[in-house]
């Protein structure tokens, strides 16, 4: 009879068949709006500035009516769907959750795309943040569910791929656009439509996508998984699957998120949160801010704006760089070296005046934190069991947006009173924390399935 061991020993043996990087594209496609509206925090706050509706700097530490405010919006928005509704992918389904909450940020974005003051536009970036910040979890969850531990690392390198493609998209987007008003509608609203149309585009395209097997199989839908498992299983051509290795696996039950303090995942669960608390002040604190860190250098919206477009051309190809690597390094060395990396070019980017130094270690620290990202997300989806995988990530995930919150505010003051050099110190003394607790607490995980690493 089919068991919970056996159909995660038969996903692990599938080779790399067509059907199943087409998921991890369709999977991918959904997450794109989170890194959109990432960008476009960054890419659109010039254009909201320039309107009068914000300020580039905050009178008070917590002003709302500065560029801080606006980013904190959307990242409360991120922490409550992390934290607060992580819960629903292990309770109703992978699938069913990504559809509904691609589906909402589309709407809550719409909507903030007419708002024409800073209190409304801040409340519905909230809520469509609370859309991504689910679909995030639940993509991040399903892809390390599906794919064979021999093709973990190099999923994720896809995935990131193409959600980085989307920076230098909304890059040139909003070089074009923000300056301008076509048909007398205000530049970066035309940005925020594109990016609500495009959830429902994505969200279509995805309709085809099954549940996840180990998910099922967990909830005791023994013979779905196994449906599912067969149609990939029939891809693959005679002789191409690997030899079959149980591992134990616990028989369905129900998680709960305070097993993430037993003494099995204490430590990593420790690791992870310091890891998101301060890694996200390297990738959100340069992401968001680019613009208006060129602008601080003297340099006006225009130029800002295609310098920054020049920086987001390299957001998808670094990951590509190191698709050969993804599965031979291990993924806590990956994060250790990306991290340093992102602190030495920020320190360089933060010193450089000329517009080829600008560009050039603006690039430098774009590809370092996009191999960070994909090694990260690839590794925090590893380290817990699959009934309370994406209640997990969700938790330990939430931490890197409440650090945004607080850290949009601090870098707002930080470039107020020591410009962007003292900004990119404070990033290369948050990296200095990534590494340590990486390298002192992270298990191994490359190469290993996840009822292994879960243990």
């Amino acid at each position: 009879m089919t068991s919970v061991a056996d159909i995660a020993a038969r996903l692990d043996r599938l080779p790399g068949t067509r059907r199943i990087w087409m998921m991890v594209v369709l999977l991918s496609l959904g997450g794109c709006f989170e890194y959109f509206d990432l960008f476009l925090t960054g890419s659109i706050a010039p254009g909201l500035v320039h309107a009068h509706i914000f300020t580039a700097t905050t009178a008070g530490f917590f002003g709302n009516n500065g560029i801080a405010s606006f980013v904190a919006a959307f990242f409360i928005g991120l922490f409550i769907g992390t934290l607060a509704f992580g819960f629903v992918a292990d309770r109703f389904g992978r699938r069913r959750i990504f559809t509904v909450s691609l589906i909402w940020y589309s709407l809550c974005t719409l909507i903030m795309a007419f708002q024409t003051d800073a209190a409304s536009i801040n409340l519905w970036r909230l809520l469509a943040g609370i859309g991504i910040g689910v679909e995030l979890v639940t993509i991040d969850t399903y892809i390390s569910e599906l794919m064979p531990k021999h093709l973990r690392g190099r999923a994720f390198v896809i995935n990131a791929a193409i959600q980085f493609s989307i920076l230098p998209i909304a890059a040139a987007l909003a070089w074009w656009l923000v300056p301008q008003s076509p048909l007398g509608f205000d530049g970066w609203r035309w940005l925020v439509i594109i990016g609500a149309a495009g959830a429902v585009v994505v969200w279509f395209i995805r309709r085809p996508l099954p549940e996840s097997p180990r998910w099922l199989a967990g909830r005791g839908q023994l013979a779905e998984a196994d449906r599912i498992v067969a149609q990939l299983e029939a891809d693959v051509p005679p002789g191409a699957l690997l030899p079959v290795t149980l591992v134990a696996a616990p028989v369905a039950e129900k998680g709960r998120l305070r097993e993430i303090w037993h003494r099995r995942y204490l430590a990593r669960t420790v690791m992870l949160i310091l890891f998101n608390v301060f890694q996200a002040v390297g990738y959100y604190g340069f992401a968001n801010w680019v613009p208006t860190f060129l602008i601080q250098h003297g340099i006006t919206i225009t130029h800002s704006l295609e310098y920054t477009f020049l920086i987001a051309i390299a957001a998808p190809f670094a990951p590509l760089l190191f698709f050969g690597l993804a599965d031979k390094v291990e993924r806590k060395v990956l994060v250790i070296v990306s991290a340093a990396a992102v602190a030495v070019f920020g320190l360089c980017f933060g010193e450089a005046r000329s517009p080829a130094a600008v560009v050039g270690f603006g690039v430098l620290v774009t590809m370092a934190n996009n191999v960070l990202s994909f090694a990260f997300h690839s590794y925090q989806a590893e380290l817990y069991p699959t009934r309370i995988r994406a209640v997990a990530v969700g938790f330990v995930y939430s931490w890197s947006r409440l650090s945004v919150i607080f850290m949009a505010f601090v870098i707002a003051f930080t470039l107020r009173d020591f410009g962007v050099s003292g900004v990119f110190m404070l990033i290369a003394g948050s990296m200095v924390v990534v590494i340590a607790a990486t390298g002192l607490l992270g298990p191994r995980t490359r190469n290993r399935s996840l009822e292994e690493i879960a243990g």
